[in-house]
């Protein structure tokens, strides 16, 4: 008698614990359809557009750094190619006349940074740690070097492009910003949740071994190597993707988009949202694209400040801001976050008004510099004022000077209270109790 096997899907228990691990992704997915309704203006879209690009490419990095441990300054170029390859293929194909579709051009693209990443990955992974770092660094700088001698694909250091003049996608001819939108946000969720399924098998479970122990790895038998090889062509497909989706939105591709800054942002941005948690890099890519789009249209020191940013999230949160917000979670599990409250609001507001303080003071003296005194009147803050006048100075000078003084008193009670709400309710109710009976016998 033959036996079938059972029907997950039919198990109700089966589909129980399915719903919970779907939601997160049928919750972005309905962000990112209505986004664009919440935000009609074209400057917007466009800002989402770069965002969701930065996404992906943080997300393809995480993969290398965050799950296997390789710390590279080289992973633009897969991008850079990437972005190469699909401007060539439109033109191309819009020369030809092939009916080849707009949204399939990210999949060609990733599959030529593929194709590199395999050369490349082939020699590169069969080293790790700071070896395999200077690999990487060598690398960028020898396709820097290429892209002004092999000028049959780079041009002599840019292609551009024109991705209306391709074959309509059932009738849409991109000519707007929001259809663009609409193409980048389905590749962004396909390619999270690759990534998220790739770092689910056993070759992702690997990788997170090896990044902690490669000796240990090679003794259960595992080639560290390998598993290496694998994790990086993943993570060049991925970036070349996001290189193709970057090339279709700006139609254009230069060398800066494979150079050694491109590089070096990706690792601060996937640094800043936290390696260490899958969602990490996209709340990195997510500040760091706000603070490059929108703090750069207020101040000409927007650099400056995610410098600040950047090295204040090393020294005191190196999980980055994602590592910072799971920090919470077993606190909310004991359903102790309200204790948080009113600490946090002491320490922050302070905090804050010390950070604005300091801005001011580096805004003003920039001015001051920048104008050689010519100029006096400023506007920061939305508000207007002499920036000769010793008033603002003060005004600036007490909020840094103050806010610091406050912060760093409160910190103490944040602290008690941070370890007051890792206590199980038994025992922060006992040690309540010891501090009412001893303050009732003093």
């Amino acid at each position: 008698m033959t036996q079938t096997a059972p029907d997950p899907g039919a198990n109700p228990r089966a589909r129980a614990s399915l719903l919970p691990a779907l939601l997160p992704w049928g919750l972005a997915a309905l962000a990112l359809f209505a986004l664009p309704h919440v935000f009609p203006a074209n400057s917007t879209i466009t800002i989402l557009n770069q965002m969701a690009i930065t996404i992906v490419f943080a997300l393809s990095y995480n993969m290398l750094l965050g799950q296997a441990g390789m710390l590279s300054f080289g992973h633009a170029i897969y991008m850079g190619f990437g972005g190469f390859f699909c401007l060539h293929l439109m033109n191309h194909a819009q020369d030809a006349g092939l009916p080849l579709p707009l949204p399939v051009l990210p999949l060609f693209a990733g599959l030529f940074s593929l194709g590199m990443a395999t050369v490349i990955g082939a020699f590169s992974t069969r080293k790790s740690g700071t070896v395999f770092a200077m690999i990487s660094l060598g690398i960028v700088e020898l396709v820097a070097a290429c892209s002004l001698i092999v000028y049959s694909f780079f041009r002599g250091g840019g292609v551009g492009g024109d991705r209306t003049l391709g074959q309509p996608f059932f009738g849409v001819e991109f000519l707007y910003q929001s259809q663009v939108y609409y193409l980048i946000a389905a590749w962004l969720l396909v390619s999270a949740a690759l990534m998220y399924a790739f770092s689910r098998t056993p070759i992702g479970r690997m990788a997170n071994a090896v990044r902690e122990n490669p000796e240990r790895v090679e003794f259960l038998g595992y080639s560290a190597h390998w598993v290496r090889f694998y994790s990086f062509c993943a993570a060049g497909f991925f970036a070349g993707v996001a290189g193709g989706l970057f090339a279709i939105n700006y139609e254009i591709a230069t060398v800066e988009n494979l150079n050694l800054q491109a590089s070096g942002t990706i690792l601060m941005i996937t640094f800043l949202g936290g390696v260490g948690v899958f969602f990490g890099p996209v709340l990195g890519a997510i500040v760091f694209t706000l603070l490059q789009t929108v703090l750069s249209l207020q101040t000409d020191l927007w650099q400056l400040y995610v410098a600040v940013l950047f090295m204040a999230t090393v020294m005191f949160f190196p999980g980055g801001l994602a590592g910072l917000l799971m920090m919470h979670v077993p606190v909310i599990r004991l359903g102790s976050f309200g204790l948080l409250l009113r600490p946090y609001a002491q320490t922050l507001v302070p905090a804050a008004i010390a950070t604005l303080g300091a801005a001011a003071l580096v805004e003003m003296l920039f001015h001051i510099r920048h104008s050689g005194g010519r100029d006096p009147g400023m506007t920061l803050f939305w508000v207007t004022f002499d920036s000769l006048s010793p008033l603002p100075w003060l005004l600036a000078g007490l909020a840094a000077g103050g806010g610091l003084w406050l912060t760093r008193r409160s910190l103490p009670a944040l602290v008690s209270a941070w370890h007051d709400a890792h206590l199980p309710r038994d025992q922060r109710l006992a040690k309540t109790a010891g501090q009412g009976a001893r303050a009732t016998s003093s």
